[in-house]
């Protein structure tokens, strides 16, 4: 999942507000964390894609809206006899400095995901400016590992 940056947005990972000076360009909120994680969550239950479920060209998902809440808590996982055991997720982007917003990003996420503090873990690294990322782009993956019922 990746988005690049831009002017007059607000940066929100993880559904936490991050100072900084532009946020990510998206046609939705452009969270990148929860729409990892959703797609991570889709796809581990063969459910498809974010886009799928959530398109860029449905007008009711445009700017500051995100992917309904059900997708990030896993509903359709375990409708599909998955649970969430963790989730494993890093941001690579040059800036901003992400640290000290960790935290909360894995509170948030584990509250949605309806898991413990100590099943979502949220990295932050650079790429030392190379590649994309080191222009000034944006990038967030996932890894996570559900378990069946």
């Amino acid at each position: 999942m990746a988005h690049r940056f831009g002017a007059d947005r607000p940066l929100v990972l993880g559904g936490v507000a991050v100072p900084h000076d532009q946020g990510l360009l998206a046609h939705s909120d452009g969270d990148v964390l929860i729409h990892a994680l959703c797609d991570a969550l889709l796809g581990a239950a063969a459910l498809g894609d974010i886009g799928r479920h959530f398109p860029d060209t449905d007008p009711a998902l445009r700017r500051d809206r995100q992917p309904d809440p059900a997708a990030a808590r896993g509903d359709g996982a375990r409708r599909a006899g998955l649970r969430v055991v963790n989730a494993d997720l890093t941001v690579v982007a040059q800036r901003p400095r992400l640290a000290a917003h960790i935290p909360a990003m894995q509170a948030n996420l584990a509250r949605d995901l309806g898991v413990g503090a100590g099943q979502v873990n949220v990295k932050a690294t650079t790429t030392e400016g190379m590649g994309f990322t080191g222009r000034g782009g944006g990038h967030c993956r996932l890894r996570g590992r559900p378990a069946r019922d």
